[in-house]
């Protein structure tokens, strides 16, 4: 029996093991169903397109989008020790000050507006590059900038062109504007939450970490969170937690953990076979995600990162990173974007830009013809559209229902357009003319808002940032409160992206690590 059990070895799991452990006095059980984050590519920034697909990933699939022409897409979520920051692409990016106060203001979320998140971020950060009023330099969590692609530093000079001002730092007062982003790297490797929080404290005799464990359901005894049932090996036991069971296994894992236990809404739980425990209408409703839609350019010559595919070249770039630690291996590739409006009416920028020197790195992206290209891909930050992760079945080894409901709110789909024509106003800007022969995608098949509409309906795909579906709030819908306790049970609380109420407006690995951060207090206080 361990006093805390958390359910999900991911980017909050990983934070909330080590700072739970820090007290020597309480003894804390860490469940991840993946395996250890020993996968070579794991560790090395340019390695995350490898990680789309694969054995470290869950293999999701979205149902068949209505607004995007009855497409499903592909659906990575993490299955390894350091869920998402093992896996994504390393930006480190916090959304702006106005997102959190949103939380606070209108979410019903009091102790989550940026002035109270802010010391969580900043004990987070070990920045090498900023300190003082919005950054730290000590925390576990490795920050950096990459040296940025010579084509990266063309992207950011014709975003300039087009109008926007450069940003030097994206995550201080104000985000507009276009630069480089930080990346979750130190010393040219990947700094996941495994490795700069729970790396360094796993020989804490108060601390058992156990991969390869599937949770089937959490134990509710008498309205309280008594432990969990697990699978390991073929064989199934059960685990007891003396204070709290921890639930952190993201956005589509832990309300489908919810609903196998018993906690959402009655009238689905029971068309599934599940026996209800408590009628909690708001679990695995609130889904929300970046639609990202990339524009690909054909560039004139071997400028880019496409020359790697190259034996070569790889070979070359391998020595690199072995003699010095430098070079595209210790790049993240994203290392360049903006921040800036499409609804100029809008208080902060509501579309995001990552620009890559390289075309066909993502899953389901191709190349272009000559093999060089680039691509710019943009979202609009703040979607209206919500979507939902259901049950299949009652058995925990089927996937859940993931639908994002994407463009369902038409605004959404005007934020899309806007931000493919501004992909295509900076690729056209003097600064690439020596460098781009021609577009690619969308290209001629786009003259109008209408026709690149079709585009967006076509190509969108999913950004990887699911949050919401564990909301946390104080009104009709809220699966948490505040304090991230469960409405109706004693003793399990939610602790991950699934309990932002809204979409953060950029990447969203730095919140989910604020979150672990916050909670971890939360819980030490006895609140």
């Amino acid at each position: 029996m361990s006093d805390y059990i958390i359910v999900g070895g991911g980017s909050a799991g990983c934070v909330l093991a080590a700072r739970l452990s820090e007290d020597p006095s309480v003894s804390v059980t860490l469940l991840e169903a993946g395996p250890r984050d020993t996968n070579f590519y794991i560790h090395l920034p340019v390695g995350f397109f490898k990680m789309t697909a694969g054995p470290l990933i869950w293999g999701y699939e979205t149902a068949a989008g209505s607004e995007i022409d009855g497409r499903t897409m592909v659906y990575p979520q993490a299955r390894v020790l350091g869920g998402g920051s093992s896996i994504n692409a390393q930006v480190f990016t916090r959304g702006c000050p106005e997102d959190y106060d949103t939380w606070a203001l209108e979410e019903g979320c009091a102790g989550w507006s940026f002035k109270d998140v802010l010391p969580y971020f900043k004990k987070s950060e070990g920045n090498d590059t900023f300190v003082g009023d919005y950054h730290g330099n000590e925390g576990p969590l490795g920050v950096s900038f990459c040296n940025p692609h010579p084509l990266t530093r063309i992207f950011v000079q014709a975003a300039q062109q087009a109008g926007m001002p450069f940003t030097a730092d994206f995550n201080a007062a104000h985000q507009e504007g276009t630069g480089f982003y930080q990346t979750t790297t130190k010393r040219g490797k990947r700094s996941s939450t495994a490795v700069g929080y729970l790396k360094p404290v796993l020989d804490r005799k108060n601390l058992i970490v156990r991969t390869g464990i599937f949770v089937n359901r959490i134990v509710i005894d008498n309205g309280r969170a008594t432990g969990v049932e697990i699978t390991e090996n073929g064989n199934s036991s059960i685990l007891r937690a003396e204070r709290e069971v921890i639930v952190a296994a993201g956005a589509i894992g832990s309300p489908k953990l919810l609903m196998l236990s018993g906690i959402g809404d009655a009238t689905h739980l029971k068309a599934t076979g599940v026996k209800v425990i408590i009628d909690l209408p708001g679990v695995g409703q609130n889904l929300q995600d970046h639609m990202d839609v990339d524009v690909l350019a054909e560039l004139s010559g071997p400028y880019g990162i496409d020359r790697y595919k190259k034996r070569r070249w790889q070979f070359m770039a391998g020595l690199e990173y072995t003699l010095f630690g430098k070079g595209p291996i210790a790049s993240n590739i994203v290392e360049g974007g903006a921040f800036w409006w499409g609804d100029k009416s809008e208080k902060t920028p509501d579309i995001q830009f990552h620009f890559l020197p390289g075309a066909g790195v993502e899953e389901g992206i191709g190349s272009v013809p000559g093999g060089n290209g680039c691509t710019l891909n943009s979202y609009h930050v703040r979607p209206r559209s919500r979507g939902s992760v259901t049950l299949r079945s009652s058995n925990p080894r089927d996937a859940p229902i993931i639908d994002p409901n994407a463009f369902s709110d038409p605004y959404d789909l005007e934020r899309a357009i806007d931000g493919i024509m501004l992909s295509r106003e900076i690729l056209a800007q003097p600064a690439f003319r020596p460098f781009i022969r021609r577009e690619h995608l969308p290209g001629d098949a786009v003259t109008s808002r209408e026709s690149a509409a079709l585009f967006a309906r076509q190509y969108a795909r999913s950004a990887y940032h699911p949050v919401g579906t564990c909301r946390m709030g104080t009104g009709e819908g809220a699966v948490v409160d505040p304090q991230l306790r469960v409405r109706g049970i004693e003793g399990l609380r939610v602790c991950d992206s699934s309990i932002m109420p809204r979409l953060i407006s950029s990447n969203t690995n730095a919140a989910t690590v604020m979150i672990g951060e916050k909670a971890a207090d939360i819980i030490r206080d006895g609140r």
